[in-house]
């Protein structure tokens, strides 16, 4: 009779969706279970093929721990991440997109990547986050405004980059504690500013199973030089982003996928002496000077 058989394997999973199923998870795990059945079909994956990649995945979970992310890691590496951002920022800028009355755009996103460490110090504008570390000192500074170019007050800035080697605190051992991360708030007049170091590019941690698929892929790991920023208050879409030094190698071919042109900054090197801010070094530095717009919150 074959009554137990069946004969549309994908259409029998999702018959088994109850009807109580949440909205949003019913239509993304039919999504899913849809689109890998086609690959499945298209590739004609062979059993051996299937076993690789779920050890694959479980050697991804494997290396996971508090301090790497080797999930993020593939998510960022594949542009999986990126696209995602995207498609945030699209959504939830697109009434300041669609208003004609804007005279700015919102500042482009990029990927968080898997190095943010949540309850950075919160320091005085003006602070010096790269004292003592490797790395040629940078000054950072610009404004934080609306699309209108409004400023916004008391906006929170959190900082974080690698040292001039490209090395993240998170990768310095147990003991390093937080470096070369704060967060600042911007003053009556929307701005910001701090000291630093200028961003070397890096690889990322390519001693995993990620790493081993980048080698397969005939790709390298290699990210342009940038530091991150998180910019956000109340009432605003809230912005993750990176600033690029304009003369990092990488820039067009970065492992995740994150560089946009506008974010591509120029540092200007000057010799040692007196800066911006008025603060004398004996060795030479640089400056960078970028303004970030924050679309309305809908």
């Amino acid at each position: 009779m074959n009554q137990h058989q069946t004969s549309d394997i994908t259409q029998a999973v999702l018959d088994r969706l109850a009807p109580g199923t949440d909205p949003r998870f019913r239509e993304i795990i039919t999504g899913v279970v849809r689109h890998a059945h086609a690959l499945v079909r298209e590739l004609d994956l062979k059993p051996q093929e299937w076993m690789a990649a779920i050890q694959f995945l479980t050697k991804v979970g494997q290396t996971c721990d508090d301090k790497r992310q080797e999930f993020i890691l593939l998510s960022d590496t594949l542009g999986i991440s990126m696209l995602v951002v995207q498609l945030e920022q699209a959504r939830r800028s697109a009434q300041a997109l669609a208003d004609r009355a804007a005279r700015l755009q919102p500042t482009e996103a990029t990927v968080q990547g898997p190095f943010y460490w949540e309850g950075a110090p919160e320091l005085a504008l003006g602070s010096d986050i790269g004292q003592g570390m490797p790395g040629e000192p940078a000054y950072y500074s610009g404004r934080v405004t609306d699309t209108q170019r409004k400023p916004i007050v008391n906006c929170c800035m959190d900082v974080w980059s690698g040292d001039g080697e490209g090395v993240y605190d998170m990768q310095m051992g147990g003991d390093a504690g937080m470096r070369l991360r704060a967060r600042f708030h911007t003053d009556a007049e929307g701005r910001y500013r701090f000291w630093s170091i200028k961003p070397s590019f890096y690889p990322v941690p390519d001693d995993g199973p990620v790493g081993d698929m980048l080698r397969a892929m005939g790709r390298h790991p290699n990210r342009p030089g940038h530091i991150h920023m998180m910019v956000y208050r109340d009432g605003y879409v809230p912005l993750t982003t990176h600033l690029f030094p304009a003369d990092s190698p990488y820039l067009d071919s970065d492992a995740v996928f994150g560089v946009r042109d506008s974010l591509i900054v120029p540092f200007e090197r000057h010799a040692a002496g007196k800066a911006p801010d008025g603060r004398v070094l004996d060795r030479p530095f640089h400056s960078a000077q970028y303004d970030f717009v924050l679309a309305a919150a809908t």
